[in-house]
């Protein structure tokens, strides 16, 4: 028997391992995706959403942990379901306008212009409108007031408020001046938002002569709505919907 040839031997090694090590070139060449602007920004989105999902689901364990802990305070006193319930109750009718509420804050009283002719006006700009009192009122709910009430009508999200002629209507049913708007809130805060120069309550009285009184008062009652609430296309969605 011949001996092997050893350069033949370490030529054919030397091809295998070049052979193995190409693979394995290649295998980590199909592992390795080039980054983009887009997988970026692709990744990010991802990233975002996760974490508005973690944000959301951390509310919702908020939420049902302040629900568990108040089965647990009813179920160490049965009491106490009474008294949650009636808790419940009353702010939900506070909310809704149902309680009559006192506090801080200011009364308007508002009254048409008979007396005084200013040349160039009409004379429907004289009298007082239900947009004054749109005015008038938005004002007063962006100073924060709490609770407002024109001539004892409580004012809620559902009240109307309209011209009927050389009176006004809310809540169906006719008032006429003087209108007498309460509120209840800080009274430094409503008085500016209606007295001061420039204010909707400054330019009727200012500029179109119109009967405008706000007063600060240490004590405002509001009365409850006594009205109804009808829906005729909202319906309620129910949690999961």
């Amino acid at each position: 028997m011949k001996n092997n040839n050893p350069k033949i031997i370490l030529a054919f090694f030397s091809i295998l391992v070049g052979m193995l090590i190409a693979s394995q070139i290649k295998l980590q060449v199909d592992l390795i995706v080039p980054v983009t602007i887009k997988s970026f920004e692709d990744t990010q989105n991802e990233i975002n959403l996760i974490n508005s999902e973690i944000i959301e689901l951390n509310g919702i364990i908020k939420q049902k942990e302040e629900e568990l802990q108040i089965l647990e305070n009813i179920l160490v006193d049965d009491r106490n379901i009474e008294d949650i319930l009636l808790e419940d109750l009353k702010y939900n009718m506070t909310i809704s306008g149902r309680t009559t509420l006192e506090g801080p804050g200011i009364q308007i009283v508002m009254y048409d212009n008979m007396d005084t002719v200013i040349e160039g006006f009409d004379l429907n700009d004289y009298i007082i409108h239900d947009v004054d009192i749109l005015n008038v009122i938005n004002d007063l709910k962006i100073a924060g007031a709490e609770a407002i009430s024109i001539n004892d009508q409580r004012v809620i999200s559902a009240s109307e408020i309209k011209c009927g002629g050389p009176i006004i209507r809310i809540n169906d049913r006719s008032i006429a001046t003087p209108f007498v708007i309460k509120a209840i809130g800080d009274p430094k805060l409503l008085m500016a938002s209606v007295n001061a120069p420039g204010t909707y309550g400054d330019t009727l009285r200012s500029v179109f002569a119109i009967g405008f009184e706000p007063e600060a008062k240490d004590k405002v009652v509001i009365p409850a709505y006594i009205g109804g609430f009808s829906y005729k296309y909202a319906n309620s969605v129910e949690e999961g919907d």
